[in-house]
C-alpha cells in the first residue's frame, strides 16, 4: 500500500491542504484588503483572529469527519469480535475500504473463518470421541492431578456409581493415600493404580477385585508440556474369563486326579500279577477283578466327560416327543424300591391329581436325571431314613412347569458349598474319597446342562444333618 492510500497519509494530506487554504485566502484576499482600508494594528489583530476562528472550525469539522471515518469502523470491528467471544463464529465484516482498517477487517474476516473451520473441526473430533467412548463396552474414566473426573463414558459413569460405596481396608487405605492429598471422586479400588501412575509416570496395569468381581484396569498418564496433568483408565470386566481359566484349570487337575487313581491301582495290581504274588488263582481272580473294576470305573469317567463336552458345546441329541411323567416316575419307583430295601430306607412316591405330561422332552435323558439324582440320595441318606418323589405343577413367569422334588434324610450339605454343587468333580465333602462312592463327580453338571436342555430349572435346599431337596422344573407346553 503506497502512503498517499494509508489513514496517516489521507489525514496529513488533508491538513496540508487545509493550512494550504488558509494562507492562500489570507495571501490572496486579505492583505490588499487590509492595506487599502486599514490604518491601525487593532483592526488587523481583529482580523487575523477571525481569520484563526474560522480555521479551527474548519479544521475541528474535517477532523471530526475523519473521526467519524476512523471510529465507526472501529466500533463495528469491536462488536464482530463480541460476537466472535460469544460463539458466534459465522460474524464477518464488510469493510470497502483500502487503508489500514480495510486491511484489519479483511484480516478479521480470515481469522473467523479459520477459527470457524478449527472450531468445527474440534467439535467433529469431539462428536467422533464422543461416540467411540460411548460404544466402548470397556468403562474409561479419566482423572486429573487431584483425582477429580474430567471424563468419562456410559459404562464408566455406571461404575462410578456402583463403587462410590466401595472401602478399602483403613490400613491399606492409610498406607496409599499420600500426604495431604484426598482423591475423593477416585473409587477406593482404584487409588493404588492411580498413585502409582501419578508418581512413576508411566503405564500401570492391574487386576482389581471388587466384590465378586475382577476387574482388568489399564492406566495412562495424561501429559502436557512435560508435565502430567491426569490420567485416564480403561475397565473391564474379565470375571468370567478368570472364572473360566479357574476352571479350565481345576478341570485340568481333577481330571488328572480323577484318572491317576484308578490307573495306579490298574498299574500296581497288574504288577502283581506279573511278579507272580498271586499264590492261587482265586487271588489272581481278585486281582483281575480288581483291574477290571477300574477300567470299567475309569471308561465311565471318559463316557461322562464325552457326554458334558458334547451338552456344553450345545450338540445335545434331544429326542423331543410326548413323555408321560407319571409312567416315568413309577418306573423309576420300582427300580430303586429294591435298592431301599437292602438299605432299610423307605422311599415314597408322592404324584400330584392331574395328567404328568410333557408336551416336548426327551424320556432317556429325564430317566438319567432322575436316576442321577435318587442315586444321589440313596448314597448319603442312613437306614431308617426317608426318602421322597414329590410332584406338583408351578407357573413361572407366565410358563407352566412341572415340579419335581427328590427329598431325603441324608447328611446334608453346607450353606458355603450349596451354590457350586453343580459344577464338575466339586465335592461338599472334602475328606470323601471319589473311588469310596463310585461316583465320577461330574453327575450333577450332565444333570444341570440336560435340563437346561429342556428350558428347566434345577436348583438344591439343605440343612446340615437334616437333608437335603433337589427341586426339578420342566416345562409342561413345548418351547
Amino acid at each position: 500500500m503506497s502512503f498517499w492510500r494509508s489513514l496517516v497519509g489521507k489525514l496529513w494530506l488533508t491538513i496540508f491542504c487545509l493550512v494550504g487554504f488558509v494562507i492562500m485566502t489570507v495571501g490572496l484576499f486579505l492583505l490588499p484588503f487590509i492595506d487599502s482600508n486599514f490604518a491601525n494594528s487593532a483592526e488587523i489583530k481583529r482580523l487575523f483572529l477571525y481569520a484563526c476562528m474560522i480555521g479551527f472550525s474548519l479544521t475541528t469539522f474535517f477532523a471530526l469527519f475523519l473521526i467519524t471515518k476512523i471510529t465507526q469502523p472501529m466500533q463495528r470491528l469491536i462488536e464482530a469480535a463480541n460476537n466472535i467471544r460469544r460463539g458466534q463464529y459465522g460474524t464477518r465484516l464488510n469493510l470497502k475500504t483500502s487503508d489500514e482498517i480495510g486491511q484489519l477487517a479483511t484480516s478479521f474476516n480470515h481469522m473467523a473463518a479459520e477459527l470457524e473451520e478449527n472450531i468445527r473441526s474440534l467439535n467433529h473430533e469431539k462428536a467422533h470421541l464422543s461416540s467411540v467412548l460411548r460404544s466402548m463396552s470397556d468403562a474409561v474414566i479419566t482423572f486429573d492431578t487431584a483425582g477429580r473426573v474430567i471424563l468419562t463414558n456410559p459404562h464408566g459413569q455406571t461404575l462410578l456409581k456402583a463403587w462410590s460405596d466401595v472401602a478399602l481396608e483403613e490400613a491399606s487405605e492409610a498406607e496409599l493415600l499420600p500426604q495431604g492429598q484426598l482423591a475423593s471422586e477416585v473409587p477406593p479400588p482404584l487409588r493404588p493404580v492411580f498413585y502409582s501412575t501419578l508418581s512413576q509416570g508411566g503405564d500401570q496395569r492391574s487386576n482389581v477385585h471388587v466384590r465378586q468381581g475382577v476387574w482388568s484396569v489399564h492406566m495412562a498418564p495424561l501429559l502436557a508440556e512435560d508435565s502430567i496433568r491426569g490420567a485416564v483408565a480403561v475397565l473391564r470386566d474379565v470375571t468370567e474369563e478368570v472364572r473360566l481359566e479357574k476352571m479350565r484349570t481345576d478341570f485340568v487337575a481333577n481330571v488328572s486326579h480323577e484318572i491317576r487313581t484308578p490307573l495306579s491301582m490298574m498299574q500296581g495290581y497288574s504288577e502283581a500279577l506279573l511278579d507272580g504274588m498271586a499264590s492261587s488263582p482265586e487271588e489272581s481272580a481278585e486281582l483281575v477283578q480288581v483291574i477290571h473294576d477300574e477300567s470299567l470305573r475309569m471308561g465311565r469317567l471318559v463316557k461322562d466327560l464325552l457326554d458334558l463336552a458334547r451338552m456344553e458345546a450345545g450338540h445335545t441329541d434331544m429326542k423331543q416327543e410326548q413323555v408321560d411323567m407319571e409312567e416315568l416316575l413309577e418306573r423309576m419307583y420300582r427300580k430303586f424300591s429294591v435298592r431301599a430295601k437292602e438299605r432299610g430306607i423307605l422311599l415314597e412316591l408322592d404324584k400330584s391329581s392331574g395328567p404328568l405330561v410333557l408336551k416336548a422332552a426327551d424320556q432317556d435323558k429325564l430317566e438319567q436325571v432322575l436316576t442321577n439324582l435318587l442315586d444321589n440320595a440313596f448314597r448319603h441318606t442312613a437306614a431308617d431314613k426317608h426318602i421322597s418323589i414329590l410332584t406338583g405343577f408351578t407357573v413361572l413367569e407366565g410358563r407352566r412347569y412341572l415340579e419335581i422334588k427328590i427329598r431325603d434324610e441324608g447328611a446334608g450339605i453346607a450353606p458355603e458349598d450349596l451354590p457350586f454343587i453343580f459344577e464338575r468333580f466339586y465335592k461338599a465333602d472334602k475328606a470323601r474319597v471319589r473311588g469310596e462312592s463310585g461316583g465320577t463327580g461330574l453327575g450333577l453338571a450332565i444333570v444341570k446342562n440336560i435340563v437346561e436342555a429342556h428350558h428347566g430349572q434345577i436348583s438344591a435346599a439343605s440343612k446340615l444333618g437334616e437333608g437335603t431337596t433337589f427341586i426339578l422344573r420342566l416345562p409342561v407346553e413345548k418351547q
